[in-house]
């Protein structure tokens, strides 16, 4: 991944990473359903990924500690399986006001702010992605449609 990423990732906002992705992708001559999946897709994750990071919560999907967000940890969550478990983790610590299932100490956990869930919850839904029910599965042709996206999103870092 080119070395720009890894600063884009670690110090740029939402608007200014998802705005170098929509450039790059404009530059390229994907698929007209590439173009819009790639920017809402992102936005969505990085609706909850900016927050950690800025608060230095950031977790993998295994729950565990990471000092900075970075393509690799994008790449992550953006698994749909592990999308999906970040909005209902956020969705319980913002009912707690305590981050929860992760591994991160309690003096960190306990710092949690309220996240909004709005982007990705919509991302999510429009998917087909039951928000009530985690334990609902979802079709597993929005998977391999979303592991496309991230192919893509690869493809542009």
């Amino acid at each position: 991944m080119k070395e720009k990423s890894y600063e884009m990732f670690k110090n740029s906002t939402i608007d200014e990473i998802v705005d170098v992705l929509d450039a790059e992708l404009q530059k390229r001559n994907e698929s007209p359903i590439w173009k819009l999946k790639v920017v809402p897709f992102s936005r969505a994750i990085l609706s909850v990924l900016i927050p950690l990071r800025d608060e230095k919560m950031l977790f993998t999907p295994e729950g565990n500690l990471v000092e900075e967000l970075t393509p690799e940890l994008f790449f992550r969550w953006s698994d749909f399986v592990s999308l999906k478990s970040l909005a209902f983790t956020i969705q319980k610590s913002n009912e707690a006001k305590k981050l929860l299932r992760t591994k991160l100490d309690d003096a960190t956990c306990q710092r949690y702010r309220y996240i909004s869930l709005t982007q990705l919850g919509e991302y999510l839904s429009s998917s087909n992605v039951n928000l009530d029910n985690e334990q609902l599965d979802f079709p597993i042709s929005t998977y391999n449609l979303h592991q496309g996206v991230s192919n893509v999103i690869k493809s542009l870092l």
